[in-house]
């Protein structure tokens, strides 16, 4: 009986479920302590905590950061590099560009590929397609000897031109896998079918770097839960803020660098169209990071290529900016200044609260130990924290700098806020973004504790904190819907450009979605399809994508849309615009959709008649405040209460400051307001 539907964000420090009864019409969640040496185990160990019969479950979906974590802690598999003779130094030599102008001690990213892993062989595609030199096969042998020798477990390979004619690539694929069984092989116009070798380059290579990892860890899950009964497809979620199957992500395991935190944002687009509010600035602070994105106008804001590390990467990408600042954040000493994070204690051992062994102070312990957890009912009280080993953790650090222990653990909070701050103005202010006019979406288990206090930095009026904040990312996942972007370089001037030719490229980029919705199993009343291009000045190197409607057939009014949508979205981009001016294309993108079927509610709290009300003391500005302790699930609809106040919960906690207020709406939100100057 499929009668469940279930998401799974795995972070660094916990691993959350959501769980949607269909039968019932209710949705639960479940939190367990994430498992870094292998994450199947806290999937599984959450899988049959929260649910009595896995075997019930109809639709499986979830984000993790397993690839993202081998790439940023450099545990990747190593690659060895083919591409055309003669452009060995491609992707050593990288851009000339200096990314930090004013750094004097700037090194460029250390790459993925060292020069001695990276091979050439005889062959050569022109621009246009035509073959001008053929493969000489003979070039592999010694690169496979190689490989066979050295244990090479992924190959990358990346030909000149292989975006418009990729033959060559397909050919070497072929020979490889016949005599490597086992070892994986990505190919760059499968990953990255668009122009610039060097970008194109670094992001073949980045999916060949975290590609075992992927396969190995999906596989091992796809086993476990099969042994467990459970039918449904596992489907695993992509940066560009769609699902698709785990079959489909082993090919392109690239697609699931971010998919952990995009999960938020895609709930903060059903949030925002359930509230009228169009513009979000989502903020997901976990036990290790803290990652920012927008809703814009009740869209996300999406880009066609990223920067990693300082390595680029081609693909439809939500933008979500991320850093290392979360619960579990350490604070430390240099140079007899307080620092806090990046580093983490992560979920082994975690803070010093948790009583795993850790020792030093983090985030998570400065919250304690100013009264604003309780350690009573962490997790909704299935964790016991440790208030004495916080307060050892921070009076040890405190006595090092002659401060005490409340102006420390406030010093605690003031850092990792400021930092946080910073991230949310790079993803506003930076790009000339008024974060005034947004509302603040606070969730992840840290998020509401710090909202309040990250909206008064950036001087923000209003806090919306969802029910059951501390899963939110995971329920967000179950509100999208299978995704795979197709992108075609198409490099022609606008005012040469017949409407016919235009529309073939679409055509055969809807053929090629739609084939890959059809081997995921998506009915074809469930396909949509979505079209755009990449289109700039003539002379200029970087583009604008835009939306492209395309009913029956192009004609020239739809190339005369193009023209004025670009010229319009360039000047709400960059504050001004050329009409007039010559334009080309670049690329063509077609976005393939697979509808899934219904969606879930949020979470409603129970009617209640009487507020609870009890209070306890909690440090702010370095004074003990009699504090409002209210529990979130017998908070009534239309409840009001005045900061200062802590709101517990299963999965997360609510600070309101002194001078913030809030109240529960129609759909069970938190909604928290600053007061104005005079009621301060």
């Amino acid at each position: 009986m499929s009668r469940y539907k279930v998401s799974i964000d795995i972070g660094g420090t916990f691993t959350d479920l959501v769980v949607h009864d269909e039968v019932g019409g209710r949705a639960f969640t479940g939190k367990v302590l994430s498992t870094p040496h292998n994450p199947a185990e806290g999937v599984i160990t959450g899988l049959t905590t929260v649910l009595d019969d896995p075997r019930e479950i109809g639709f499986l979906v979830h984000g993790t950061t397993v690839g993202l974590n081998a790439f940023l802690e450099r545990r990747g598999a190593r690659v060895l590099l083919i591409t055309t003779e003669g452009f060995k130094d491609v992707y050593t030599i990288a851009r000339g560009d200096r990314k930090e102008l004013r750094a004097l001690r700037y090194r460029k990213p250390t790459p993925l590929v060292p020069p001695s892993d990276i091979h050439t062989v005889r062959e050569r595609i022109r621009w246009d397609g035509t073959v001008q030199e053929p493969l000489h096969t003979e070039d592999l042998e010694p690169i496979i000897e190689k490989i066979q020798a050295e244990g090479i477990r992924a190959v990358a390979i990346c030909f000149l031109h292989s975006y418009v004619n990729p033959e060559h690539e397909l050919a070497v694929r072929e020979i490889l896998t016949q005599r490597l069984p086992g070892v994986s092989v990505s190919l760059s116009h499968e990953i990255a079918r668009e122009w610039r070798e060097y970008e194109r380059t670094s992001t073949v290579v980045l999916n060949a770097y975290i590609a075992p990892p992927i396969e190995n860890y999906l596989e091992s899950l796809e086993r476990q839960i099969a042994e467990r009964g459970v039918q449904s497809r596992l489907y695993v979620m992509q940066s560009n803020g769609g699902v698709m199957t785990s079959a489909a992500a082993r090919q392109t395991p690239i697609q699931t660098l971010l998919s952990g935190p995009v999960g938020g944002t895609i709930g903060g687009k059903a949030l925002s169209e359930a509230l009228g509010r169009p513009n979000l600035l989502c903020v997901d602070m976990g036990g290790t990071s803290f990652d920012v994105s927008l809703i814009v106008n009740g869209e996300l804001s999406v880009s066609t290529e990223t920067v990693l590390e300082g390595l680029p990467v081609l693909m439809s990408i939500v933008d979500i900016h991320t850093i290392g600042a979360g619960g579990g954040s350490v604070a430390w000493l240099e140079a007899g200044a307080l620092r806090v994070g990046p580093r983490s204690a992560g979920a082994d051992p975690g803070p010093a609260c948790y009583g795993k062994g850790g020792t030093e102070p983090t985030v998570t312990d400065a919250n304690l130990f100013l009264g604003r957890i309780n350690p009573g009912y962490f997790l909704g009280g299935n964790m016991t924290l440790d208030y004495d080993a916080s307060a050892r953790a921070i009076g040890r650090l405190a006595d090092s700098l002659g401060m005490t222990s409340e102006a420390l653990a406030e010093g605690i909070l003031a850092i990792v806020n400021a930092k946080m701050a910073d991230a949310m103005r790079t993803l506003t202010v930076k790009r000339g973004i008024d974060p005034r006019d947004f509302s603040v979406l606070a969730f992840g288990g840290a998020g509401p504790m710090h909202a309040a206090a990250l909206a008064d930095e950036l001087e923000i009026s209003e806090v919306i904190v969802p029910w059951a904040p501390g899963t939110f990312s995971a329920w967000g996942m179950l509100h999208t819907d299978v995704r795979h972007d197709l992108v075609r370089t198409f490099y022609s001037a606008l005012d040469s450009t017949s409407p016919e030719q235009i529309d073939d490229v679409f055509t055969e980029l809807e053929a090629q979605g739609r084939a890959i919705l059809e081997e995921e199993h998506v009915p074809e009343d469930r396909m949509r399809f979505i079209y755009s291009a990449d289109m700039r000045y003539v002379g200029q190197e970087y583009f604008v994508n835009i939306p492209v409607e395309r009913g029956n057939g192009f004609s020239q009014a739809d190339i005369a849309r193009m023209t004025e949508l670009f010229h319009s979205t360039y000047r709400t981009r960059y504050g001004h615009a050329t009409p007039g001016a010559p334009l080309e294309i670049v690329n063509l993108r077609v976005a393939a959709l697979g509808l899934l079927a219904g969606r879930v509610q949020g979470f409603q709290p129970q009617e209640e008649t009487e507020l609870v009300r009890e209070t306890r003391k909690v440090i702010f500005d370095g004074e003990p405040v009699d504090t409002l302790i209210l529990r979130r699930d017998v908070l009534p609809i239309g409840a009001t209460f005045e900061g200062p106040a802590v709101v517990e919960e299963q999965t997360a906690t609510t600070v309101v400051p002194p001078n913030w207020a809030g109240h529960v709406d129609h759909l069970g939100n938190l909604i928290l307001r600053r007061k104005r100057p005079a009621e301060r």
